[in-house]
């Protein structure tokens, strides 16, 4: 990206919850970095964003997005679904390697990188697929795909059964100190399930999948991180049980992080109800309990981050009886509005809502972002916290498969950049 000219931000109210800054005050970007911040800043020649009654933090950075290229059977392009990053204040973005082909090879990994950087208005930072085809049963080159520029490795869901393969993964990924994501399902116990296994699948004859699914394989998982010393990281967790095992793990001392998706934290199993596809995702949405102790794990800093868990579909996708339809909910335009719904119905406070969307979803995944920092190229968003949108009437993403496209939801990014440049700007 070819930084924007000098820009001058003034009479904002700079939030950084990485040094706890929460004070009205100007930010001046010079050759792309960020150079100063204070009161009544001059800088002849720059560009002026008038921010005074507006929120400036940094940008966003959302751990798990599902891309739509090379090819993945969902719609869009990378241009599409980083310019809906943009408008919705995201600056990086990690990308999964469930792609067609699948991101295992430098080659594929080079394709999504060069098209990333020719669209221009997020940085994608690719995972590599753990194993082969993510197939489960041969490992990738993993140091070669870290030297491609991939920031962590993962099977993205699939499944490695066989624990001596897993194993192996990890003392090869711990080797070479790459982390390595996680989303734990046990593909037994999740087999041709849909909906969460309680009351309301049993009432709609939808076959489940029991919290049970996640937690064992989670424990599995944190077996072998205790023998390997791997770094690890958990995605989309999605129940009370999970938490406590996170909780456990953290005590005894174990590298983990992880983050749980921004519709487990505003949706139950009940949402499903009346067959509504829209809300059919993996892992499912699960009980008003699991959702209230996800909600105060990200309060307290046990769920380091929220993440839109953005996966783009064609209409098509979610036409079918609920069973065969696709899940997954585009998540890009709503992630900053959602979240801060979570404040405004006094969920959460905003210092820890805004940390959850930067910084600590940057640390988790070892990448420079996610926080103001002097002399790096500026990453950054304003904010109107005050607007109210419905996020149907701008949405950016190719994917409209959203529960909340008629909602009416707060907040709105006015001006997005992206190591130095302006990557949105609205009226």
């Amino acid at each position: 990206m070819q930084p924007h000219a000098d820009l001058l931000i003034r009479k904002a109210r700079v939030i950084d919850p990485a040094t706890g800054r929460d004070e009205i005050a100007d930010l001046l970007i010079e050759d792309g970095r960020l150079s100063r911040i204070g009161a009544s800043l001059d800088a002849p020649g720059a560009e002026l964003f008038d921010a005074e009654g507006l929120w400036l933090i940094p940008g966003l950075v959302d751990t798990c997005v599902r891309l739509p290229e090379p090819a993945s059977g969902r719609t869009g392009t990378l241009a599409s679904e980083t310019r809906a990053a943009a408008a919705g204040g995201i600056t990086h973005m990690a990308a999964l390697p469930d792609t067609d082909p699948v991101a295992d090879n430098p080659a594929v990994v080079r394709l999504i990188r060069e098209r990333a950087i020719k669209a221009g208005l997020a940085r994608v930072m690719p995972i590599a697929a753990m194993t082969q085809g993510l197939a489960g049963s041969q490992l990738s080159e993993m140091q070669t795909l870290k030297e491609m520029g991939c920031i962590a490795v993962s099977n993205a869901g699939y499944p490695v059964q066989d624990t001596l393969i897993l194993k192996r993964c990890l003392e090869y990924a711990a080797t070479f100190n790459l982390l390595v994501i996680f989303r734990p399902q046990d593909a037994a116990l999740s087999a041709g399930g849909c909906a969460h296994e309680g009351p309301v699948s049993t009432r709609l004859g939808l076959p489940g999948i029991p919290a049970v699914a996640e937690t064992i394989d989670m424990a599995r998982i944190l077996l072998l991180v205790a023998e390997t010393g791997v770094r690890a990281h958990f995605h989309q967790l999605s129940c009370a049980d999970s938490v406590a095992l996170l909780r456990d793990a953290r005590a005894r001392g174990l590298p983990v992080t992880a983050d749980t998706s921004i519709h487990h934290l505003l949706l139950d199993q009940h949402a499903v109800a009346g067959f509504n596809s829209l809300c059919h995702i993996n892992p499912p949405l699960r009980r008003s309990e699991d959702r209230d102790a996800l909600l105060a794990a990200v309060a307290d800093g046990t769920l380091d981050a929220i993440c839109s868990q953005h996966t783009p579909l064609g209409a098509s996708a979610k036409l079918a009886p609920f069973p065969a339809t696709s899940a997954g909910i585009s998540g890009l335009d709503t992630l900053l509005s959602l979240t801060l719904k979570l404040v405004e119905d006094g969920q959460l406070p905003l210092m820890r809502a805004l940390d959850a969307l930067t910084q600590a979803p940057a640390r988790c995944l070892g990448v420079p972002a996610g926080n103001l920092e002097y002399g790096r190229l500026a990453s950054l968003c304003v904010v109107d916290g005050a607007a109210r949108r419905v996020p149907g009437e701008g949405w950016h993403s190719a994917g409209r498969n959203s529960p909340w496209l008629e909602t009416s939801l707060p907040g709105a990014a006015r001006l997005t950049v992206c190591e130095g440049k302006i990557t949105w700007q609205s009226a």
